[in-house]
């Protein structure tokens, strides 16, 4: 699951055959390299998501001739026509993942083939152009070499790479784009969230729903949920809890997964988190909590299970003081302890996270494994 970023024969071990391209072929081995001729000065301390690195890889695709040259150049603006699909009709995803730097001064990407066949389905499902996974990490390997001076050296904080995939079809109407573009661009990232997090619950807003796209990594997914984290805002809460169907059924919790630490309802120490049935966004630290645990599961935990969770469970659970703790997940936010939620006019007060609750142990040893430690 690690790839340790090392030198440049680590990388170009991984460099295909290109000798028969197909349209979905992204070709590394053609890979371009335009190095900037101005480097930007690194800051110590930014916010999430606004300083971006020196250099960014784009690959333009079309129906006939499929993939063109990758090109890694200086980080710039894109130019797009104004009836771009993307623009009108939100034909366009993303992923999301980070590179460390390691005690042993090394650089690793955490599971990064889990992203590529994430952001795949995500492609399959926008109606955007398939693209060969491999192909495309080892470009984004290459970038990483080039920009691995932004890789902060200490503390938790690391850079966070956002591929994104849009459909450029130059003119208006709802249809499969016949032009695409990829591009890749890095940035630093600190701690997301930086205090325990407060839930606002409430039904009448839905992020995702069964036969929808919530299972994918959409922009629409987003900026439809600014309105009621807005107003999860005026309840004094940093985000939202979201709830599907008539039993308010838990789903996600801002961009997160959500965990459940508790005492179930036959007694059992249990961790719990929803199940992948197409509301749910398959993240890959859910994956990885889910991996952990099993491997912890022998004496350590009752049960671990992908089940349905309702805000009437964990108000009973509350009630009844079940509840270990509720934590979300997510690769920017990692692990992240849930304090308080605002559900139908009360304030439920959920347990503290300490050094000896389970998520601690979760995040300690994912950090550990990301840092090689």
């Amino acid at each position: 699951g690690l790839w340790v970023l090392n030198n440049t024969s680590a990388m170009s071990s991984h460099v295909l055959n290109h000798s028969h391209q197909h349209l979905s072929s992204l070709p590394e081995s053609d890979l371009v390299v335009q190095l900037s001729t101005s480097l930007k000065t690194k800051p110590d301390v930014v916010d999430f998501g606004t300083v971006f690195t020196d250099h960014m890889l784009t690959v333009e695709w079309n129906a006939n001739d499929g993939w063109q040259t990758p090109l890694i150049r200086p980080f710039g603006d894109l130019s797009l026509h104004p009836a771009c699909s993307a623009l009108h009709y939100a034909v366009e995803l993303f992923e999301g993942l980070k590179v460390y730097r390691g005690d042993d001064k090394r650089l690793r990407l955490f599971r990064p083939l889990l992203n590529m066949e994430r952001m795949s389905k995500s492609a399959e499902r926008a109606c955007l152009p398939a693209f060969d996974q491999s192909e495309l990490l080892g470009c984004i390997k290459r970038l990483i070499e080039i920009d691995q001076d932004w890789v902060p050296h200490l503390g938790p904080a690391c850079l966070y790479i956002r591929p994104t995939l849009i459909g450029t079809e130059p003119s208006l109407g709802v249809k499969k784009p016949n032009r695409a573009l990829l591009y890749v661009i890095m940035c630093q990232a600190g701690s997301y969230f930086n205090t325990k997090l407060s839930l606002w619950a409430d039904p009448k807003y839905t992020r995702a729903w069964k036969g929808g796209t919530g299972d994918c990594k959409m922009g629409g997914n987003y900026g439809g949920t600014l309105f009621a984290q807005l107003e999860a805002g005026s309840y004094g809460c940093q985000q939202v809890l979201w709830l599907y169907g008539e039993d308010h059924q838990i789903t996600e919790g801002g961009t997160m997964n959500i965990f459940l630490h508790w005492i179930n309802e036959d007694g059992d120490e249990e961790l719990a988190t929803p199940p992948l049935d197409g509301t749910i966004l398959p993240g890959v630290t859910r994956q990885s909590i889910l991996d952990l645990a099993r491997k912890w599961h022998s004496g350590f935990l009752n049960s671990l299970l992908e089940r349905y969770l309702t805000m009437g469970q964990l108000c009973s659970a509350l009630k009844q003081q079940r509840l270990k703790e509720m934590f979300g997940s997510g690769t920017a936010c990692r692990v992240c302890h849930i304090g308080s939620i605002v559900y139908e006019e009360k304030n439920l007060q959920l347990p503290n996270q300490d050094e000896h609750s389970l998520s601690s142990r979760i995040a300690t040893e994912l950090t550990d494994i990301q840092v090689s430690r």
